[in-house]
């Protein structure tokens, strides 16, 4: 197994602190506007889309985590976090002035 020559520097140790962090806030963020979206959208009685929204939020957390850890850095990540927040509220926004 190979070993690192050079300590982790404290900048190393808060950008995974971070990232984290935005992955557990922003996943659970991003999951729940989705859920709320879907179950207003999905063409299906309410107990059905709300069923169904809740188990599409349940896969797309862990590819939130992922994508967040695969960005090259926490701030593209965050961008593309609030990018995809922004869409998702907005069109939840649009969403809600229809619902009965």
């Amino acid at each position: 197994m190979a070993t690192r020559d050079r300590p982790i520097t404290l900048r190393e140790r808060a950008s995974v602190a971070g990232r984290v962090v935005l992955a557990a806030g922003g996943g659970y963020g991003i999951a729940a506007l989705s859920a709320a979206l879907l179950s207003l959208a999905l063409p299906l009685a309410r107990p059905e889309a709300v069923a169904a929204a809740t188990l599409a939020s349940f896969v797309l957390m862990p590819a939130i985590v992922v994508a967040v850890f695969a960005m090259r850095s926490l701030r593209r990540a965050a961008l593309m976090l609030a990018g995809t927040a922004l869409v998702l509220g907005s069109a939840l926004a649009l969403a809600m002035r229809g619902a009965p």
